[in-house]
């Protein structure tokens, strides 16, 4: 059992640095200050202010409870060992060794939480995709990506919204804007920003000839109430019009959809996804402050006063990623070198390889 004992104590070592790299003891004591704060009268006056902080609490909680029951899970592992004994009983040596081999992969889970403490990590998730070069196989790209990562969320157990989406003229999506919500969706996805390729035999060409199609994907932090800039409504053109759709029952026959455009940096975001003209001003509003709140970061800005007018050109030879279905199988990041033979599995949201890779990136 010297190699299980080994293996206890390097997973031991590497989940005592975690600790000390997600700083626990200061995220108890935020907790401690989070519940007298919940605690207060009015604290609840503010219903929008409380949800967040409310939310806060529960995630670093459940942050705090995966923590200490790992080191549970490991002490309790090692207070076993002494006697387990494969000679005198081999199947609960086996039994063991399985016990230690799931402890290392929910360290390996929990590790990655050491990597995710950038500003707006806990955030959720904006995410708009844009089909570019590549016709209608760049629209079906751009729909075969928005399927991934709703399928990525729905694994991950996060919340999935589709808020806006242009479909295409013959198959796909022209654009859409997705809010993944849940503990960590932005750390998580922010390495998922940028151009992917895809390389496949043509559906929509009657040659059937290979042809590479590029779609881009935006990844913003959704912008906490606190975290939010100040928005005049002198600069902002609010625009209505009635949701698209498919047709049949579901279209809706309102002017509910809602365009604003932040005038000074020529900023656009739209949403449909609500019935009600004033939850999809909502909605755009929170797209709106995001994509500000990125532009500031992006060009160093301390107020929106400062920003430049916001950029729209796409340089399309900067890919990311790239999924190849002809004439073989393969995934690979070109920022990391991670690779898998899989694309169909990729394609259905098994990302968690490449999150990995990039957030562990140097």
């Amino acid at each position: 059992m010297h190699e299980i004992k080994a293996r206890l104590k390097e997973i031991k070592a590497l989940a005592e640095q975690g600790v000390k790299k997600v700083d626990l003891p200061a995220k108890k004591d935020e907790i401690k200050r989070l519940n007298e704060e919940m605690q207060e009268e009015t604290f609840w006056n503010d219903s929008d202010h409380a949800q967040e902080i409310s939310r806060k609490a529960a995630n670093l909680d459940k942050l705090i409870k995966t923590w200490e029951g790992l080191f549970e899970e490991i002490e309790e592992l090692i207070g076993l060992l002494p006697e387990i004994s494969p000679e005198k009983d081999p199947q609960a040596a086996e039994e063991f060794r399985q016990m230690v081999d799931a402890l290392e992969k929910n360290w390996r889970k929990l590790e990655i939480f050491t990597f995710l403490g950038g500003k707006y990590d806990e955030n959720n998730a904006i995410l708009n995709i844009h089909a570019g070069t590549g016709g209608t196989d760049a629209q079906d790209f751009a729909e075969m990506l928005m399927r991934m990562y709703l399928r990525y969320a729905e694994r991950m157990g996060f919340e999935a919204l589709v808020l806006d989406k242009s479909d295409g003229e013959e198959a796909g999506v022209k654009s859409c804007v997705l809010a993944l919500r849940g503990q960590f969706a932005y750390g998580y996805l922010k390495g998922e920003a940028g151009v992917h390729r895809l390389v496949r035999l043509s559906p929509f060409n009657a040659k059937g000839t290979r042809e590479t199609s590029f779609v881009l994907v935006e990844v913003l932090p959704e912008i906490h109430r606190s975290q939010q800039v100040h928005i005049s409504s002198d600069d902002l053109k609010i625009d209505v019009f009635r949701a698209g759709g498919k047709g049949g029952q579901s279209v809706n026959t309102t002017d509910s959809a809602v365009r604003i455009t932040h005038l000074p940096t020529g900023l656009v975001v739209s949403c449909q996804n609500e019935r009600s003209q004033l939850q999809n001003k909502e909605q755009a509003m929170t797209i709106l402050n995001a994509r500000l709140v990125n532009l500031m970061e992006k060009q160093q800005a301390k107020e929106l006063s400062d920003l430049k007018g916001a950029t729209t050109e796409i340089a399309w030879g900067n890919q990311i990623r790239s999924y190849v279905l002809h004439p073989y199988k393969m995934v690979k990041d070109h920022r990391t070198g991670y690779e898998e033979s899989n694309p169909d599995a990729v394609l259905d949201g098994e990302l968690d390889g490449f999150i990995e890779a990039e957030l562990k990136k140097v």
